[in-house]
């Protein structure tokens, strides 16, 4: 099963860089591979990707959410299968380290190529290096939820 971790800072208090996060629909703004993600409950979310020029559908469902901290899910019915976490990480009053851990299983040649040419890690990388943009050229987030989900 392939597992992606990456790591970046972001010149934002933790607060801002989480609340960010927890808007799910804003995610085409900065995930390359997201065409869109409804959220359906404070838990469940709908989600709509193009990968490799295969289009998908899946439901994500939050799986333990703490404010500034984390946001854990999985993919539940649909053609995907993984699951992942986020975490944030308070290095100053104005910088926050955030980091993706990915896991899931490949599924046809296209995404095992992927896997095993590294392609993920690059794809996110990327991303997070968009969510970075997106954050500081905003400067505050544009909602928030700050809920939490037991484990």
């Amino acid at each position: 099963m392939p597992q992606v971790i990456e790591t970046i800072d972001v010149n934002v208090p933790v607060d801002t860089a989480y609340d960010q996060w927890t808007q799910f629909e804003s995610f085409p703004n900065f995930l390359s591979y997201v065409e869109s993600i409804d959220q359906v409950s404070d838990t469940l979310t709908h989600w709509k990707v193009k990968i490799g020029g295969i289009e998908r559908e899946f439901d994500a469902e939050i799986t333990e959410q703490h404010p500034d901290e984390r946001v854990a899910w999985n993919s539940t019915g649909g053609d995907e299968n993984h699951a992942g976490v986020v975490t944030f990480h308070k290095l100053s009053d104005s910088e926050t380290r955030v980091t993706v851990q990915l896991d899931w299983e490949a599924s046809g040649i296209v995404e095992k190529a992927g896997a095993i040419l590294g392609v993920d890690n690059h794809v996110i990388k990327g991303d997070l290096k968009h969510f970075k943009e997106f954050i500081e050229g905003e400067g505050v987030a544009d909602g928030a939820w700050r809920g939490n989900v037991d484990a």
